[in-house]
């Protein structure tokens, strides 16, 4: 799991094994509620999980869909150690890694490698620029087929089209053009 982050022996990767967490999680558990300050970056080993916002009575925004093998946590709390407005919680059974903001600090301080481990926080931002390209809808679906089409099997159309930030009719029209070879 330290492989896209950067490069560690394997000494440094033992270092690392002994300070995370490894926990079971069953759906719909709230990894982080809304309001608490996020302290740990997660790393999905198997299961779906998603960031949320619930706005009075609205829809749910869909903010983020993590796969397994993927690292996820709330980027701007995290980063301000502020509360977070977003909710990350478990759509399936899972079993994540949890590092700590405590545990990087330790990694930290035994040996100047593990700042690759801010890498991580780069990643939150690619989302941002993702959505930040002003894409289409249909270059929207093409980049998750592209890139993730795992979110496909994972997730339901709604929520996906939640994430991709268009309707569930919208994106019902684009994948039956795409179906038909048309973009």
């Amino acid at each position: 799991m330290l492989t896209p982050i950067g490069t560690f022996s394997e000494e440094q990767v033992r270092l690392v094994a002994h300070r995370v967490r490894r926990r079971s999680v069953e759906k719909d558990t709230i990894l982080l509620a809304a309001g608490a300050i996020c302290q740990t970056v997660y790393c999905s080993l198997e299961g779906a999980f998603y960031q949320v916002s619930y706005n009075d009575g609205q829809e749910p925004v869909i903010i983020d869909l993590h796969l397994p093998g993927q690292w996820f946590f709330n980027h701007q709390s995290f980063v301000t150690q502020k509360p977070s407005v977003y909710t990350i919680q478990a759509y399936s059974n899972g079993v994540v890694l949890e590092l700590t903001i405590q545990v990087i600090h330790e990694l930290i301080a035994i040996s100047p490698v593990f700042l690759q481990l801010g890498s991580l926080l780069n990643q939150a931002t690619d989302r941002i620029r993702f959505f930040d390209q002003n894409l289409t809808p249909a270059q929207k679906y093409q980049y998750v087929l592209d890139y993730q089409p795992q979110l496909l099997h994972l997730f339901p159309l709604k929520m996906i089209a939640a994430y991709l930030k268009i309707t569930p009719e919208t994106l019902s029209r684009v994948r039956e053009r795409l179906a038909r070879g048309l973009s």
